[in-house]
């Protein structure tokens, strides 16, 4: 499959528009009925970069003294602020604001992957867009350690996907780790990163 036949795979498996209904999340992945709360909106953006040999996956390594999520691996993101534009207008600015990518080089939106409920309290929208390199990267200091790149083959490989299970809050909670090189991608960007590649794949969310 060339480059252009994947991306418009990638657009044909992703929801069109962002008012969903449906919302999977952390509950989900640990097989648990999923909480009723009030919600913080954020959104992530997922920046797949087109490389002539190929997609890349563009994540972060987030400082490890932060509130959320303190030295975990995720997408450029964070919660909604008032004078944005929606979902894309929150992982556009994220982005901007977190390591430095200028909103030209994010060449189209290519749809959205299902909401996802976090534990921390979050109701978050993943933001599926392609990127056009060459770009420089200024990160911000204080939430960002470190941006890195993923082959995409390597995460849509479901042999990357393991199933690990740990103690929170007194219960026992699944959840999903995708190791690559000396990382481990974890949590609700690795539960993403899941589910897109379910969705490029064909397969059902329960396989």
């Amino acid at each position: 499959m060339n480059r252009a036949e994947l991306r418009e795979r990638i657009r044909a498996c992703l929801h069109p528009t962002h008012e969903l209904e449906a919302i999977t999340g952390d509950h989900a992945v640990a097989g648990m009925e999923r909480e009723e709360r009030a919600l913080t909106p954020a959104s992530v953006l997922v920046p797949l970069v087109e490389w002539p040999d190929g997609f890349t996956v563009l994540l972060t390594q987030r400082t490890a003294h932060l509130e959320h999520h303190a030295g975990q691996i995720s997408f450029p993101g964070g919660r909604a602020e008032e004078g944005d534009d929606g979902p894309v207008g929150t992982a556009l600015r994220e982005a901007e604001e977190e390591i430095g990518l200028d909103r030209r080089h994010v060449t189209e939106i290519a749809g959205f992957l299902d909401l996802y409920q976090t534990v921390t309290g979050f109701l978050v929208t993943p933001v599926v867009a392609f990127l056009t390199p060459p770009f420089e990267l200024a990160l911000d200091a204080f939430e960002v350690a470190e941006a890195f790149e993923v082959p995409l083959a390597f995460i849509l490989d479901p042999r990357n996907h393991e199933r690990r299970s740990m103690l929170y809050k007194g219960q026992q909670r699944s959840y999903y780790v995708i190791p690559f090189e000396d990382r481990f991608i974890w949590g609700a960007t690795a539960a993403m990163l899941v589910d897109f590649a379910r969705r490029l794949s064909g397969r059902p969310p329960s396989s």
